[in-house]
């Protein structure tokens, strides 16, 4: 029997980036996420996967692991 690691994990299912927004964007950007009752983060993300969906309509039935479904 092979033991595992206590210290082994699963690979991310999420990628980290950090972004820099103009003042009045990210100032936009609070407002929407207020109205919505959603996180900034939220906001971003949606607006993200409407781009991509948008730029390459062949991914727009993509799930949130990005398999085309």
């Amino acid at each position: 029997m092979v033991a595992k690691s206590k210290s082994a994990k699963p690979p991310p299912k999420t990628t980290r980036a950090s972004v820099s927004f103009p003042k009045a964007i990210y100032e936009d950007l609070e407002k929407l996420a207020a109205a919505k009752k959603v996180s900034l983060a939220w906001v971003v993300r949606e607006a993200a996967e409407r781009y991509v969906a948008e730029q390459w309509p062949l991914f727009a039935n993509a799930g949130q692991d990005g398999r085309v479904r």
